[in-house]
């Protein structure tokens, strides 16, 4: 699994593709001419398009996509939409066969921990000076990029935090974490919630499989785990996360490894936070609508902690990115434009997929902004000062797609209490060496 972005993907996919009738996206096209402007159609053509297009989120994030794409075909009446969506949980897999297929959707909703594997074997169209991006913060623009070629537009400004139950640690009568706080505060604070909680509630999830690591590491001072595509894994530092949640398990801070791995972020069912089993998990400023609109009114955000230094990034939220099979290229273009562009897309939007990366738009929605948007916007000014600089990861390549695979198995052996923290260093060690 790709370590960067991929967190809490551990489980079975759970799809949730609806068909476009059910969706009440509009199929039917007609003959009047698309307005000619920066953000519609301007091609002069009447011909009927149907485009495809793919993102994974939350519900929040589902029914205001589905209400832009309705806004679209009423500004550009010949082109209709074909939508599929699901939770974060399979979407990359999915994408792959899909790509193996040659059936991409027309445009797809992508992750910077992809861009190097699907930059590399052309699976993403070149946008290099297709889209109007002169609103857009270059650095964020160039996290797109592979080599030289554009092959993701950026959607949102984001920062990696964690989101907690707050209205549930008040009532504990414990005082919730603060921006700033540290790994000594993180763990002092699992031990003293866990005590007033009842026996089958838990403080964090198991954060041993969900990327965390990496923060943790960061914040040691000892860089990414995979710094520049090589094994950077620090003994020491791994086998003190390790313990360290070992004996979180015992404690009953964290919850058995198989109520751990039935977790599903941001799903009503499935997600331990929305069903009150934790009180944390972690999250990015964008998903924080999703979880609100799931639990309203009792969550908040707090940085990663920290320690030598930061232990959060800021990254982009995710990209569209277009298929370079598309038989609908000018029209994705258009399409992409215009998301990004557009004010009347940018209010029904808001900040679903993250601040939007147009200044102009940002600025526009400001006095729009909902108390749920300003703690998103928080996490990221709060992590912004000392921020990590984000690494999307080496991709698949030189034997990192094996080291994926066997790593997550490690480590659940690990929750399982199969193999020692020790003895499952040696194991990962091992392969860190068979990297090229």
């Amino acid at each position: 699994m790709n370590y960067a972005r991929k967190l809490a993907a551990i489980g079975i996919s759970s799809v949730l593709a609806v068909s476009l009738a059910a969706c009440g996206v509009k199929e039917e096209a007609n003959q009047n001419q698309p307005a000619a402007s920066n953000n519609a159609n301007t091609a002069g053509s009447n011909k009927a398009i149907k485009l495809r297009i793919m993102w994974w989120g939350s519900q929040a994030r589902h029914d205001a996509t589905l209400k832009a794409l309705d806004l679209y075909t009423k500004k550009n009446p010949n082109v209709t939409f074909e939508p599929e969506y699901q939770a974060w949980d399979g979407y990359l897999d999915k994408m792959s066969t899909m790509a193996a297929a040659r059936n991409l959707p027309d445009i797809i909703q992508t992750d910077a921990a992809w861009i190097s594997d699907w930059g590399s074997t052309n699976r993403l169209m070149d946008l290099t000076n297709a889209i109007n991006t002169k609103d857009v913060d270059p650095v964020l623009l160039d996290t797109g990029k592979y080599k030289d070629k554009l092959v993701a537009i950026p959607l949102g400004n984001n920062a990696f935090g964690l989101v907690y139950n707050k209205a549930a640690v008040e009532k504990l009568g414990i005082t919730p974490p603060k921006y700033g706080w540290t790994w000594d505060d993180f763990f002092k604070f699992g031990k003293e919630a866990k005590a007033k909680l009842d026996k089958n509630k838990y403080v964090y999830k198991d954060l041993t499989t969900d990327g965390m690591y990496d923060a943790y590491q960061l914040a040691k001072g000892k860089g990414w785990p995979r710094a520049d595509g090589k094994f950077n894994y620090d003994k020491e530092t791994w086998l003190d996360w390790m313990n360290k949640f070992a004996e979180m398990r015992a404690a009953g801070i964290v919850p058995p490894a198989d109520v751990n791995i039935s977790d599903k972020g941001a799903d009503a069912k499935l997600d331990l936070m929305i069903q009150d089993k934790v009180l944390f998990r972690n999250s990015h400023a964008a998903e924080f609508s999703g979880f609100d609109a799931l639990k309203p009114g009792q969550l908040a955000l707090v940085t990663i902690p920290q320690d030598k230094q930061a232990g959060g990034w800021l990254k982009a939220s995710m990209y569209w990115s277009i298929s370079p099979d598309t038989k609908n290229a000018e029209e994705a273009k258009k399409f992409v434009d215009w998301f990004i562009n557009d004010p009347e897309a940018a209010d029904i939007l808001g900040t679903s997929r993250g601040v939007p990366v147009s200044k102009k738009i940002v600025s526009g929605l400001e006095s729009k902004f909902t108390p749920i948007d300003k703690a998103g916007i928080e996490l990221i000014n709060k992590t912004a000062p000392n921020a990590q600089t984000f690494y999307p990861g080496p991709g698949i390549k030189n034997g990192w797609d094996k080291f994926d695979k066997e790593y997550t198995n490690i480590v659940q052996q690990i929750m399982f209490d199969k193999i020692t923290p020790e003895k499952a260093w040696e194991q990962v060690e091992k392969l860190g060496k068979e990297i090229k």
